[in-house]
């Protein structure tokens, strides 16, 4: 295995899933805003989930979105 192609595979992954993830994220927030469903002093609840099927991988991260 090159480790360095790997690496950069991962560091790619990881920066596309981070980036889209983060333009979702604010999307479906402001629209949440705009039409009440939020007040905007909320904590949200948010999870990631990382699957890699050749390896069995199923990693899952949790944590929280303050937004006031």
């Amino acid at each position: 295995m090159n480790e360095d192609k790997f690496n950069v595979g991962i560091r790619k992954f990881l920066k596309e899933v981070g980036v889209t993830s983060q333009r979702e994220i604010e999307k479906a927030v402001r629209i949440a805003l705009e039409n009440g469903t939020l007040k905007g002093n909320e904590k949200l609840s948010v999870k990631a989930v990382v699957t890699l099927d050749a390896v069995k991988l199923n990693h899952t991260v949790d944590g929280d979105i303050e937004l006031g």
